[in-house]
C-alpha cells in the first residue's frame, strides 16, 4: 500500500473535524510516545504491540462503521418521521369526516326545542282529554244512579198504587158481602128506576 495513503487514511480516521487538529493529534501522541519510551517510563513489548492492534483495530471498527451507523439512523429517523406524518393524515382525515358527520346536526338544538314544545302540548292535551274523559265518566255514573233511583221510584209509587187499589177493592168487596149494605144498594137502585120509569111515563103522558 502506498504510503501516503496509509498515511492519508490514519489522518481520517482520527476524531478531530479539520486537517490541522488531526495532524496536531498525530504529532502529539508521537511526540508522548517516543519521551515515554526513551526515558523509560513506558517499555514496548509484545502486549504493548497486541494492545495497539487491538486498539487499531477497534478504532477501524468504529470509524468504519459509524456511516453506516449515521445511515441505519437517518433510515430509522425517516421511517417514523414518515409513520407520525401518516398518522397525523390519518387523524386529519377522521376530523374531516366526523366534522362531516356532525355538521348536518346543526340544526338539532332547535329541532329539540321544537320537539320539547311538541311534547308539551302533547302532555296538555292528553291531560285534558282524560279530564274531560273523568267528566263524562262522572257524568254517566251520576246519570245511572239518577235513571236507579227514578225507577226505583217508579216502582215504590206502582206498589203503593197497587196496594191501595187492593186495600180499597178488598174493602168495597167486604162492605158488599153485608146485608146491611146489599139492602141499602138495592133500596137505592129501586128507588133509581122508579124515577127513571116515572120520568118516562111522565114524557109518553105528554105526547
Amino acid at each position: 500500500m502506498d504510503p501516503k495513503l496509509k498515511a492519508e487514511s490514519i489522518i481520517d480516521m482520527m476524531p478531530k473535524s479539520s486537517f490541522l487538529s488531526k495532524t496536531g493529534m498525530i504529532a502529539t501522541g508521537t511526540v508522548l510516545s517516543i519521551a515515554a519510551i526513551s526515558n523509560e517510563l513506558y517499555v514496548v513489548n509484545e502486549e504493548t504491540i497486541i494492545l495497539g492492534s487491538f486498539l487499531s483495530i477497534v478504532w477501524f471498527l468504529v470509524k468504519s462503521g459509524k456511516q453506516g451507523y449515521i445511515n441505519w439512523m437517518d433510515g430509522h429517523i425517516n421511517h417514523v418521521r414518515s409513520l407520525l406524518n401518516n398518522a397525523r393524515e390519518q387523524h386529519k382525515e377522521v376530523i374531516n369526516e366526523r366534522i362531516k358527520a356532525v355538521k348536518p346536526l346543526k340544526d338539532v338544538v332547535d329541532v329539540t326545542k321544537n320537539l320539547f314544545e311538541v311534547s308539551k302540548e302533547t302532555v296538555n292535551m292528553e291531560a285534558k282529554a282524560f279530564e274531560l274523559s273523568q267528566f263524562v265518566a262522572a257524568q254517566q255514573q251520576a246519570k245511572a244512579v239518577l235513571d236507579s233511583w227514578v225507577r226505583y221510584e217508579s216502582a215504590l209509587r206502582q206498589r203503593e198504587q197497587a196496594y191501595l187499589a187492593n186495600t180499597v177493592i178488598s174493602k168495597v168487596e167486604k162492605e158488599l158481602q153485608q146485608p146491611k149494605i146489599q139492602q141499602q144498594i138495592l133500596d137505592q137502585s129501586i128507588t133509581k128506576i122508579e124515577s127513571h120509569l116515572s120520568s118516562l111515563l111522565y114524557f109518553f103522558n105528554i105526547y
